[in-house]
């Protein structure tokens, strides 16, 4: 199972969902999976959409609190579906290390997004997770530091 094209997937079916919220969310999610034939993790798609939508305003008032000076509205609409996904799965997902969702956030940032859509991401998500339950200061120390104490 591919949790990186399962993302996309997610990904995709949100976007098309916030431009059209009437619309089926199960209705769109089968046909972006109908449209790779790489082995995509139904599990984990409707999981995550699902605890999405369930969480969508405790999720958006985060990406609110990390980032003021951004209207929510304002936010490109690429760039705010990244970060729920990630959001969710930093605060709801006990199987996601934070770490990775941030990297797979970044990642779909500088592939679906702006040119400074991974840099926003990357920051907003910083502040959400030192902010969490899930937070280690250790996270926070550089490699080398990590590998000296560790000695």
């Amino acid at each position: 199972m591919n949790r990186h094209l399962s993302r996309v997937i997610v990904m995709q079916t949100l976007y098309e969902w916030d431009f059209r919220p009437g619309t089926d969310i199960k209705s769109i999610k089968d046909r972006n999976i109908a449209n790779y034939e790489e082995d995509a993790d139904d599990g984990f798609i409707d999981q995550t959409i699902e605890g999405i939508i369930k969480n969508i305003k405790n999720i958006d008032s985060e990406i609110i609190k990390a980032a003021p000076e951004w209207p929510i509205e304002q936010i490109a609409s690429i760039d705010k579906t990244i970060l729920r996904i990630s959001i969710y799965e930093i605060l709801e997902s006990d199987d996601v290390p934070p770490k990775v969702a941030i990297n797979e956030a970044v990642e779909l940032g500088k592939t679906f997004g702006g040119q400074n859509s991974s840099k926003f991401i990357n920051g907003v998500l910083g502040i959400v997770y030192r902010s969490s339950p899930r937070y280690n200061p250790e996270d926070d120390k550089p490699k080398k530091a990590k590998e000296e104490l560790e000695k």
